[in-house]
């Protein structure tokens, strides 16, 4: 069974391991110290098995778990946290595994002998009360992630939403309603098919036939602006 280990805590790490090694419950064959690296090594090594930590810097193991689960075959997640307060929700979903540091060899020996697969609905609820750092997407390179601090815009595509940010352009498969309730905070719907980041606003302009469309920092086009939200930006526009 091939494992792989993220934490941000090489001792944590080099626990783990060992603990893999000599009880021979499989291979270590990759370290990450993040979720971000954990969705690039799960990707480049196919691991069987995922000892992840919860709380660490870029992107936390909740996350990272729900982006796994989008994969076709993503491998099972163990969680290793030094904090119990996300295991009421954890087992409330079915996780796999839900391990308190310091680990125990006897208690990770019993979580690999119960190993499934987590899958999306699980994750989701794991994630159901935070707000994403990274939107992953499905493309011909794999699993795609966009920090959420880079997107500039999510426009509705016929039944994709495209997701434009500075680097690019992705597209995913998430209602607009969804993705405006999670970043309510940083994001404002301008157009029953438009989000736009806030901070990305660079102002106003009258376009020809007499509406209003913003113009945004990171994009060419002019974005329309609807009639229904119109007061809304107007209100937001003063105060940037």
């Amino acid at each position: 069974m091939n494992v792989l280990i993220v934490d941000d805590e090489e001792l944590a790490r080099s626990r783990l391991q060992r603990f893999v090694e000599t009880e021979q419950l499989g291979e270590v064959i990759a370290l990450a110290i993040n979720g971000v690296q954990a969705i690039e090594a799960v990707e480049k090594f196919l691991p069987d098995v995922v000892l992840m930590d919860i709380q660490m810097p870029t992107m936390d193991g909740l996350e990272a778990a729900r982006h796994l689960a989008q994969l076709d075959t993503p491998p099972a997640i163990i969680f290793c946290t030094a904090y119990d307060e996300f295991a009421i929700e954890a087992f409330n979903v079915q996780a796999v595994g839900y391990l308190l540091k310091p680990v125990r060899k006897e208690e990770l020996k019993t979580a690999f002998s119960r190993l499934d697969k987590i899958n999306k609905a699980q994750s989701i609820a794991l994630h159901k009360d935070a707000c994403r750092s990274h939107i992953s997407a499905k493309t011909h390179q794999g699993l795609e992630l966009v920090a959420v601090e880079n997107i500039v815009l999510f426009k509705a595509e016929q039944k994709y939403i495209s997701v434009i940010h500075k680097n690019g352009e992705v597209l995913i498969d998430e209602p607009l309603k969804d993705l405006e309730d999670e970043f309510a905070e940083k994001f404002i719907r301008v157009h029953r098919n438009s989000l736009v980041r806030k901070a990305a606003i660079l102002g106003l302009e009258k376009c020809e036939d007499g509406s209003v469309a913003l113009r945004l920092n990171g994009y060419d086009d002019l974005v329309a602006i609807s009639r229904r939200h119109l007061a809304e930006v107007r209100k937001l526009v003063k105060t940037l």
